[in-house]
């Protein structure tokens, strides 16, 4: 009988916090930047400067680690992570490893085999090296400093894992929490969040874990997933073929869909921790503590069920909605503006995701104004726009967020209701096409679709459809 394997993994996941200024000084942590913009002594590591602590850093990690279950260190410390590397200026990045913010942690994982719970082993403040800009033409490699002492939270979680789609929840779950604290975007693609997979095998009701791996270069959900299984399967293969895994950094290349090694694993004693000279520790006191807990918002379990509660849409709506804090806030903004939920849901659900997904947006990107998304509500409901229109109005709002109203009246967008104008042009197709009509009087009811079809064609898609109906309803059944 052939063994059975199991995948054991644990996740690294590096967040870029949404704090003004660098951790250690007072520069810029804008993304996108002219190289080396966004630098000064002490994020160039020159020396004789000096680093001072970023209080929002502490007070974004404390909210995390609260929101996390985890216990909060009250007193913690700054250690020295000593490594050679280009992009990293100071020869060594001031993180945490004895005496870490957060600890003993947990969060609530939902998947298709249930609930679960994974476990938070620590959470600690670092700071973020630079970025190796590799120019193959010139074959060289430059170095861009903006991002060095960006503030980072390292969020390690315990080997509690065991599939590709459990960890796309859990990632998903510390996603969603960071992002309704404010504490970071999140954003995958521009780096602010970053996991690295630590993954081993084992014979399925073995006690004992495997030889871990880590990989890195993992930018997407779904090259996680891509990559989960592929390190799963060599690491397999390697086994079965009397071969042993070797504890080594790989790094995933998502367009061959295969990782390759990059260096063997360090451990803590390869760094030479030692604690920073020049940071005192930091002490949280019980008020501090407090104050952070009660400025947390409602979050998207609280905001779930309030949804049920006070909106009349479907739990489907709900569960996405609330699931991003973005689309979130504009739902709520918009209701509280045109008070119709069930339509703001339609348009957040139908075609706001359609364009998010045809464009490869995330609902972060989206520009447009809940004002704009209300205005079209209450220009379509009271019959100033057919659906047709407000669909092309909706493109312009999601794309340029134009003023809604001058754009309908610039442009004479408007429905036209004018029975005049209406009986006009239903006689005229009418008389265009008289084997519909035949049809219909002979039974053939869906033939007056098409007749409808042809007259809202002939009034450009702005004829009020209801009246066109109404009208054409009259005339065919005389």
């Amino acid at each position: 009988m052939a063994k059975q394997y199991e995948t054991v993994i644990g996740l690294e996941v590096h967040v870029e916090l949404a704090t003004k200024t660098k951790i250690f000084c007072g520069c810029s942590t804008e993304f996108g930047g002219a190289p080396n913009t966004h630098t000064c002594p002490v994020c160039t590591g020159m020396p004789g400067s000096l680093p001072v602590l970023n209080r929002q850093v502490v007070e974004y990690a404390m909210a995390v680690g609260l929101a996390l279950n985890c216990d909060i260190n009250r007193y913690c410390k700054f250690d020295r992570k000593n490594y050679f590397y280009p992009d990293n200026p100071q020869n060594y990045q001031i993180s945490q490893l004895y005496l870490p913010i957060c600890i003993n942690g947990s969060v609530e994982i939902e998947t298709g085999a249930g609930k679960k719970q994974v476990g938070i082993h620590e959470i600690h403040m670092e700071e973020d090296a630079g970025k190796l800009v590799h120019d193959d033409w010139a074959d060289c490699s430059l170095v861009d400093y903006n991002r060095s002492g960006v503030p980072l939270i390292e969020i390690v979680s315990e080997p509690d894992m065991r599939s590709a789609e459990e960890v796309i929840a859990y990632l998903e779950k510390l996603r969603t929490t960071i992002q309704y604290l404010g504490a970071s975007d999140c954003k995958l693609n521009e780096g602010s969040m970053r996991a690295d997979v630590n993954l081993s095998v084992r014979e399925v009701g073995a006690s004992e874990y495997g030889t871990r791996t880590e990989m890195k270069n993992l930018n997407s959900f779904k090259a996680i997933a891509r990559a989960i299984e592929g390190e799963y399967n060599r690491q397999v293969e390697l086994i079965e073929d009397g071969g042993r895994v070797v504890q080594e950094t790989r790094r995933w290349d998502d367009n061959k869909e295969y990782s390759y090694a990059m260096r063997s694993k360090e451990d803590a004693q390869d760094y030479r921790y030692f604690p920073d000279p020049d940071l005192p520790p930091v002490v949280i006191s019980e008020e501090w503590m407090e104050r952070v807990r009660e400025s947390a918002p409602e979050f998207q379990e609280e905001k779930a069920k309030r949804y049920k509660e006070e909106f009349d849409i479907p739990d489907y709506d709900i569960s996405i909605i609330t699931a991003n804090k973005k689309l979130a806030d504009i739902f709520e903004e918009t209701t509280a503006l045109c008070h119709n939920p069930k339509k703001v849901s339609n348009w957040l659900m139908g075609e706001t995701m359609r364009l998010l997904k045809e464009k490869e947006m995330e609902p972060e990107d989206i520009t447009f104004s809940p004002d704009n998304l209300a205005k079209l509500i209450e220009l379509t409901e009271d019959g100033t726009l057919n659906s047709t229109v407000a669909k092309e109005v909706f493109l312009k709002i999601f794309q340029e967020n134009i003023d809604v109203e001058r754009f309908v009246k610039d442009n004479s967008l408007g429905t036209v209701s004018d029975e005049g104008a209406l009986w006009e042009t239903v006689n005229r197709i009418i008389d265009e096409n008289p084997q519909s009509v035949a049809d219909y009087r002979a039974g053939k009811k869906k033939a007056i679709g098409f007749l409808v079809g042809q007259t809202m064609k002939a009034m450009q898609g702005k004829a009020n459809p209801g009246m066109v109906n109404r009208i054409l309803q009259e005339i065919l059944e005389e």
